[in-house]
């Protein structure tokens, strides 16, 4: 147990830096430039030694790879993938909302959020703002107030009596976050405009064109339980996934060619420039080994494994899950398995990773959704199709998923690492 609590600690303190997908890029390049990786353009010219890289797309998806000294079309590339975003509630283009004095926020919900737990909570804003300065330039700037600053509030019990048994929650009316009070005109603009005033004093801002903001939980993550025993905090799906990912990479074994892509617009399709559906990955690829005879004996020798948390069986709704396939928390990470292909795994990449888990006293556990319910899908059947690479589904076991507050256990997201760690230094992978 040692080593799992100052993991944990790491964990804890990249989520609360990472409120975003644009913070959680910012974060990840950070610990990938402390640890000797050098950042590349997309609009450079590349000459690729080996070495340790990583670009960013849209400063909301980022791929790092290690360029091993070894022969790629030998040893493959050992590829993990993740995803940056999470649901969540986004400010509109033109949020204000005013009734009386009070001042709300429209906002547009993004992914498949469960509501009921946003409300009253203490609520911030962060994400990134596109302004031109005073010398007539666009730019763009990160910001995060941090504090609270917006609630959503319930209607009282005595206004709806049967609020226990039948309230719904229409997402136009029912949820614009309750921002501040007062008799003023101020606009969402002009609170922005003091905002990026005080997180960036050098910067002069003449006028704010856009913005892509969304609300976020206060409470950090925590660990929770009598002992402990588990870690509850926002976007656990899937920014979990992208530390313990970064953590494997930056360990990995710096002869063989190994990625991270941590993609963007997972939970809304993923087809976007810099979603999974999109050329991201792929053109890394093409500029790291190029095409033709190569890229084809390379990525027959190469697997993904696409990380994304699972549903852990549910104590209070033990029948929503298939009786033999419930992940219990802190009892290692799941292979997700489906056969109308939602998730990618086959039966020699589960082998595989099963293995690998036997080999490094991991426990690993399987998922199945109930036959008569519907699946959700992850970026590894995207990628498998996009590239032809041999892929499989994993994730740790996780609670409430796509709640404001999610719940894992303490154990978990080591097991994970540890595994990815292995698969980063494995020479043969499945061959």
């Amino acid at each position: 147990m040692s080593k799992i609590d100052p993991f944990n600690d790491e964990l804890l303190a990249f989520l609360a830096a990472s409120p975003t997908p644009f913070h959680a890029v910012e974060s990840m390049s950070a610990l990938l430039r402390d640890n000797g990786f050098k950042q590349l353009n997309e609009d450079d010219s590349w000459t690729l030694s080996a070495g340790k890289y990583f670009v960013t797309r849209n400063g909301s998806a980022i791929v790092a790879f290690i360029n091993g000294s070894q022969d790629i079309e030998q040893t493959g590339i050992r590829m993990v993938g993740a995803h940056t975003d999470s649901p969540c509630l986004k400010v509109k283009p033109k949020p204000e909302k005013r009734m009386g004095d009070y001042l709300n926020l429209g906002v547009e919900v993004y992914g498949g959020v469960l509501l009921n737990p946003w409300f009253d909570r203490d609520l911030s804003i962060a994400g990134r703002v596109t302004v031109e300065t005073a010398e007539e330039q666009l730019t763009s700037r990160l910001i995060n107030f941090k504090r609270a600053v917006a609630t959503i509030p319930s209607l009282a019990i005595h206004l709806d009596r049967e609020a226990n048994t039948n309230r719904t929650i229409n997402s136009q009316t029912d949820i614009p976050p309750l921002i501040m009070k007062g008799k003023g005109d101020e606009t969402f603009s002009d609170i922005l405009m003091a905002q990026i005033g005080d997180e960036h004093p050098d910067l002069a801002v003449k006028k704010i064109h856009g913005w892509e903001l969304c609300f976020y939980d206060t409470q950090v993550a925590a660990t929770n339980g009598l002992n402990n025993e588990f870690i509850a905090g926002a976007r656990l799906d899937n920014l979990l996934s992208c530390f313990t990912g970064l953590k494997a990479l930056i360990n990995a074994d710096e002869t063989l060619t190994s990625m991270l892509v941590c993609n963007d617009h997972e939970e809304v399709g993923s087809a976007s420039a810099e979603g999974a559906e999109g050329p991201f990955l792929a053109s890394i690829i093409d500029r790291l080994i190029g095409g033709g005879e190569k890229r084809h004996r390379t990525i027959a020798r190469s697997l993904m494994i696409s990380a994304d948390n699972a549903h852990g069986i549910h104590p209070n709704y033990s029948d929503r899950h298939d009786p033999n396939h419930g992940p219990l928390l802190n009892e290692g990470p799941v292979i997700k398995i489906n056969a109308n292909q939602r998730y990618a795994t086959n039966s020699e990449t589960s082998s595989y990773f099963s293995y690998l888990c036997a080999k490094h006293d991991v426990p690993c556990q399987s998922f199945v959704v109930r036959t008569d319910m519907g699946c959700g899908s992850t970026i590894g059947p995207i990628t498998a199709k996009e590239l032809g690479v041999k892929t499989l589904d994993v994730g740790v076991p996780t609670f409430g998923m796509h709640s404001i507050r999610e719940l894992a256990g303490r154990n978990d997201a080591f097991h994970l690492y540890t595994v990815l760690t292995a698969f980063y230094q494995d020479p043969k992978i499945l061959q």
